[in-house]
């Protein structure tokens, strides 16, 4: 599993420090703010279509998005 954690950059070192030395963790890796926007928008994506899919919300089509434009 990955797990994205947040950490003020004052207290990255200490943090990524405090991650390596759990037995149970196996890599750690900083990404740019740009890659864990990237990452956040996903997942959101990800959600809006489960909801479409559990018809709990409906998305627009590619239609109506060309027409916006």
């Amino acid at each position: 599993m990955k797990v994205l954690v947040e950490i003020s950059d004052k207290n990255a070192e200490f943090g990524l420090e405090v991650l390596k030395s759990l037995s149970f963790v196996k890599k750690t890796q900083r990404i740019s703010k740009e890659k864990a926007k990237l990452w956040s928008d996903l997942k959101q994506a990800t959600q809006e279509i489960k909801l479409h899919k559990e018809s709990k919300i409906k998305l627009k089509s590619a239609r109506e998005l060309l027409n916006e434009l």
